[in-house]
C-alpha cells in the first residue's frame, strides 16, 4: 500500500461537517419534542382522561325516543372551546345526528365569536352571567336548555401537597346522553304526565338531599318528563283524574278506612300505582295489605336476608323474571336493603279477567327470613307487577290498571339509587306504568375514566430539570462522543 494512501483521511471535511450537522439537528430535534412534552405537562398534569366513553353507540332508549320524533330540533352548543368536555358533548350530539337527521348542530364559542354569541343570546334572551356553557335544544319555538355544569358528576379528591390540604374537582360520570334524551322527550310533549306523592304517612320528602332522602327520585322521574307533586288524601275528594301515576313509598303508620277506599276506588278504575315498603311497616301494617291481596300480591310481614350481600343489611339482586319493567337489568343487579318478601298469590282457580301478577327480582336460592328462622331457604321474591288486561264491553276512566309493588324504598333513596341498577329500576318502572314502551331501556351515566399523574411541587422541579437539562444534556454529550470517535 502507498505512503499516500495511508495518510489518506477516514473523513472528507464535508463528510465531519455533514456528520455534525446530522447531530446537531437530530439533538435540536429531541430537544423540541422534550421542551413540548413539558410544556404540555406543566399545563395539562392534572388532568388526563378518556373521552371514548361518549363516543359508543346510543342506548336502545334514546333510539326508540329519536325513532318517534317528527319534528325537526335544532341543537345549539353554547360552550366555551376549552372546556374540557366540550369534545364529549360535540361528539355525542353528533350520534344523535346520525341517528336522526331532523336534528341539526350548531357550535358557538362565546369566548371567541363574539358575533355569533350576540346573535345566540338575543335569539334565546341570555342575559345572566350564568347564561353560558349551555345545549340549547330548540323545536318550533319550544326551547329546552342544559347547563353544562349538570352534564358531569364530580367528587372531590385530595391533592399530593407537602405544605396544605389541597383538593380538586375530579369527574366520576358524564350523564350527556340521560339528559340530552330527556330534553327530546320533553319537546316532543306539550305537558307532562303528573306524578302524585303522597305524603301524610312518615313518607320520605321529595325535597331531602340527605341520604334516606328522596332528591334524586324526584329528578330522575322529572328527567323522564314526569312532573311530579306533593299529595294528601284529606278531605273527601278522590284521586285528582290528571293523575297518571300515583306513588306511595315507605309508609310509616295506618291508613284510615277513607284514605284506603279512595286509593281502591283509583285502582278499580284503571289507576297506575307505584308503592314502595320498607321494613319500618312491620310494625305497622299500612292497611294497604289487604287491597294488594285482592289483586293478587301477597306482601310478607318479615325481611329478606341473602348470602349476596355487601354490609350484611343489603342484598345484591341479580335473578329477574320476565317482564318489561326488568328486561334492561339482566346484566345488572339491584341493591335493596333489608326488603320485604313481596310474593305472587297462586291461586288454584282463578276468574277468566283475574289481573296477571308477575314477580321481577328475586333473591338467591339461599335465601332466608330476618324473623321466621324455621323457614327453609329458598327465593324469595322482593318485587311484583300486576296488570290487569282489557276486559270486553268494560271501559276504565283512567285506562286499564297496573300496580308496581317493591318490598324496600331505600334503595331508591338519594344514597342507593346510584347503586347498580337502582336508577334503571325507577325509569323502567315509571315508564312501564305510564304505558311508554319507548322508554323501557334505562340510560345510565357513563362513568369517566381519568388516568393522572400526581406529583408535588418538589417532584415537578424534579422532573422539569430531568426534562429540560438531563435529558437533552445526555443527547447532547452523547452526540459529541460518537462526533469525537468518527472524526478520529
Amino acid at each position: 500500500m502507498s505512503a499516500k494512501n495511508k495518510s489518506r483521511p477516514s473523513f472528507s471535511p464535508a463528510s465531519r461537517w455533514g456528520i455534525g450537522f446530522d447531530v446537531v439537528l437530530r439533538t435540536a430535534l429531541v430537544l423540541a419534542v422534550v421542551v413540548m412534552v413539558n410544556y404540555l405537562g406543566a399545563k395539562f398534569f392534572h388532568r388526563f382522561y378518556l373521552s371514548s366513553q361518549t363516543r359508543v353507540a346510543l342506548s336502545s332508549r334514546t333510539l326508540n325516543v329519536l325513532r318517534s320524533m317528527t319534528n325537526a330540533v335544532s341543537v345549539t352548543l353554547y360552550f366555551d372551546r376549552k372546556d374540557e368536555f366540550y369534545p364529549d358533548i360535540v361528539a355525542l350530539l353528533n350520534e344523535y345526528r346520525a341517528a336522526d337527521k331532523n336534528i341539526s348542530l350548531r357550535t358557538v364559542d362565546y369566548v371567541r365569536d363574539a358575533g355569533q354569541a350576540e346573535l345566540v343570546k338575543a335569539q334565546y334572551k341570555l342575559a345572566g352571567a350564568a347564561d353560558k356553557d349551555l345545549v340549547i335544544f330548540d323545536s318550533g319555538g319550544r326551547v329546552k336548555m342544559i347547563s353544562g355544569d349538570a352534564l358531569t358528576q364530580y367528587t372531590l379528591e385530595q391533592l399530593p401537597n407537602e405544605k396544605e390540604r389541597e383538593f380538586r374537582k375530579k369527574p366520576i360520570a358524564f350523564s350527556g346522553e340521560k339528559m340530552f334524551t330527556a330534553m327530546l322527550l320533553a319537546l316532543q310533549n306539550a305537558e307532562p304526565l303528573h306524578a302524585y306523592f303522597l305524603q301524610g304517612h312518615g313518607e320520605p320528602s321529595l325535597a331531602d338531599s340527605g341520604d334516606f332522602g328522596y332528591l334524586k327520585f324526584g329528578a330522575a322521574l322529572q328527567q323522564n318528563y314526569i312532573a311530579v307533586k306533593n299529595f294528601e288524601l284529606v278531605g273527601e275528594n278522590p284521586v285528582p283524574m290528571d293523575c297518571n301515576l300515583l306513588i306511595i313509598a315507605a309508609p310509616a303508620v295506618t291508613f284510615t278506612d277513607m284514605e284506603l277506599q279512595k286509593i281502591d276506588q283509583y285502582l278499580t278504575q284503571g289507576g297506575r300505582l307505584l308503592l314502595l315498603f320498607n321494613y319500618a311497616s312491620l310494625k305497622h301494617a299500612t292497611g294497604l295489605e289487604p287491597i294488594l291481596q285482592r289483586w293478587g300480591v301477597n306482601v310478607v310481614a318479615d325481611i329478606a336476608q341473602d348470602p349476596n350481600t355487601i354490609t350484611g343489611q343489603d342484598i345484591k339482586v341479580r335473578s329477574f323474571g320476565q317482564h318489561p319493567v326488568v328486561g334492561a337489568l339482566a346484566d345488572m343487579s339491584l341493591q335493596m336493603v333489608l326488603p320485604r318478601p313481596v310474593e305472587k298469590i297462586n291461586q288454584s282457580k282463578s276468574a277468566a279477567n283475574a289481573p296477571e301478577v308477575t314477580e321481577l327480582a328475586r333473591t338467591s336460592a339461599a335465601g332466608t327470613l330476618a324473623v321466621d328462622r324455621s323457614a327453609a331457604p329458598r327465593s324469595y321474591s322482593l318485587s311484583a307487577a300486576v296488570e290487569q288486561k282489557p276486559v270486553p264491553g268494560v271501559t276504565n276512566p283512567r285506562g286499564n290498571t297496573r300496580i308496581v309493588v317493591v318490598g324496600d324504598s331505600i334503595f331508591l333513596g338519594n344514597y342507593y339509587i346510584e347503586g347498580g341498577g337502582n336508577r334503571d329500576f325507577l325509569n323502567s318502572a315509571a315508564n312501564w306504568l305510564l304505558d311508554r314502551p319507548q322508554l323501557l331501556e334505562g340510560i345510565g351515566p357513563r362513568p369517566v375514566t381519568e388516568f393522572r399523574l400526581l406529583l408535588t411541587k418538589h417532584q415537578q422541579e424534579q422532573l422539569r430539570w430531568l426534562l429540560l437539562g438531563a435529558l437533552p444534556g445526555g443527547v447532547l454529550f452523547f452526540g459529541w462522543l460518537v462526533w469525537l470517535v468518527r472524526r478520529q
